[in-house]
């Protein structure tokens, strides 16, 4: 179990800089290394995806904490829009995982790697929506919310790169689509969590230190060793050139995206 648990600090001291120097969603980067973990602790196939997922989700409730409070020191948290799109992001987020747990372990591979796929064209691009039209009203943030909490759901991710585009085309500024997206990253986190741990908890084989599909040695090493290093990545981020890093990371996804894609096939 040491060595469990010292695999995945190491784990969590990557994504902790990775997501402080990119500015990415830390499930992008948590999420493919849970599933190389699990695969080598050999943990049953049939749960390493639903693991990797509900376990992702769990860590973002930790680490959302501290970054959407930074941004509300600053000012850069829309509240307002927090408010409208919470009800549609709690529903859609446990509906999802609700969904996510039914669903077979190779599907939620493929819409992970779909979904990778994705990010990785949008960061070699650069491509930003362009300011269009006003922030919906309530009927509409639900159904938003649903949509970004669904989908988040079933890749295990804070919703940010779903949130921020949307706030973006909405003449949301960015710095504040950024940190409104930090703050809906939370519940999405909650609700997400709820639904993999409760949908897991009569699974029958399951490893041991597991709550439902929540797996407990990865989620104490990535949150202990991500909050130390996360704040290291924000520094680095002011000194290295990181629209090139960007695209580094772009082509990282990309090959880790054709790896899941080639085991699959």
């Amino acid at each position: 179990m040491l060595t469990v648990i010292s695999v995945y600090l190491i784990l969590g001291l990557f994504a902790g800089v990775l997501s402080g120097l990119l500015g990415i969603g830390g499930g992008l980067v948590i999420v493919p290394m849970l599933i190389a973990s699990l695969t080598w602790q050999k943990i049953p196939s049939e749960f390493i995806m639903h693991l990797a997922l509900g376990t992702s989700m769990a860590t973002i409730i930790f680490t959302s904490i501290s970054s959407f409070m930074a941004h509300h020191r600053r000012g850069a948290v829309h509240w307002s829009i927090v408010r409208r799109v919470i009800p549609g992001i709690l529903l859609g987020t446990f509906l999802g995982s609700c969904l996510a747990a039914r669903l077979s372990g190779p599907f939620l591979k493929g819409f992970f790697v779909v979904f990778l796929y994705y990010v990785a064209v949008q960061m070699l691009t650069g491509k930003k929506p362009k300011a269009s039209r006003e922030v919906p009203g309530n009927v509409g943030m639900f159904g938003v919310g649903n949509i970004i909490g669904g989908v988040s759901s079933l890749v295990g991710i804070g919703g940010g790169t779903l949130s921020v585009p949307f706030m973006m085309w909405c003449n949301v500024p960015v710095h504040e689509a950024i940190g409104t997206s930090a703050a809906i990253g939370f519940p999405i986190a909650i609700a997400g969590t709820l639904g993999y741990v409760y949908n897991g908890l009569h699974a029958a084989g399951l490893p041991a230190y597991s709550v439902g599909y929540a797996y407990l040695p990865a989620l104490m090493g990535i949150v202990s060793a991500s909050v130390l290093t996360a704040p290291l990545g924000v520094r680095l981020a002011h000194s290295l050139p990181v629209p090139k890093l960007k695209r580094v990371f772009a082509v990282l996804l990309l090959a880790v995206a054709t790896k899941m894609l080639i085991s699959l096939i």
